[in-house]
């Protein structure tokens, strides 16, 4: 894994991110919805100086890998997503706001995993590239990830 710098240190911080749908609605299975919101991500990655390596979404959840700096906690950074995801795509999409009844537009579950130096990243970015859809995920299991450990 390579690494970056900051002007007083040297660091290699990643984060494998889900987030869910209110209430699991299959909202991002339109183009249009999904394509806005990577999108989103893409923008306030750039803002906020996160790396997005890859995102992928089903139609109630994202998956997200992304590099952040060390002084960015993993709480700070999920926050700062959904909160400007959410705000962008009601703006954009307002007909979304009937569809989750007016809530929020992410779930409050959400789930982050660090990967570091002894976790293979390509198994992770494997995993959020070849997610299948829901046709064939009824047909195999949904693939599992695992440390060198468990090799």
């Amino acid at each position: 894994m390579e690494l970056k710098f900051a002007s007083h240190c040297v660091y290699q911080i990643r984060y494998h991110q889900v987030l869910c749908i209110k209430y699991r609605k299959k909202i991002l299975r339109e183009r249009r919805y999904r394509e806005w919101l990577k999108e989103i991500i893409r923008e306030v990655s750039e803002r906020y100086w996160y790396e997005i390596d890859e995102i992928w979404t089903d139609g109630d959840h994202v998956h997200i890998f992304v590099w952040a700096t060390p002084k960015e906690s993993p709480s700070k950074i999920m926050q700062v997503i959904k909160s400007i995801t959410a705000k962008e795509m009601f703006r954009k999409y307002p007909e979304i706001k009937k569809e989750l009844r007016w809530w929020s537009f992410w779930s409050d579950w959400w789930y982050i995993g660090t990967v570091w130096e002894w976790t293979n990243e390509d198994i992770v970015k494997r995993y959020i590239q070849n997610q299948w859809d829901e046709i064939e995920r009824k047909q195999y299991k949904q693939l599992k990830l695992f440390t060198i450990r468990d090799v």
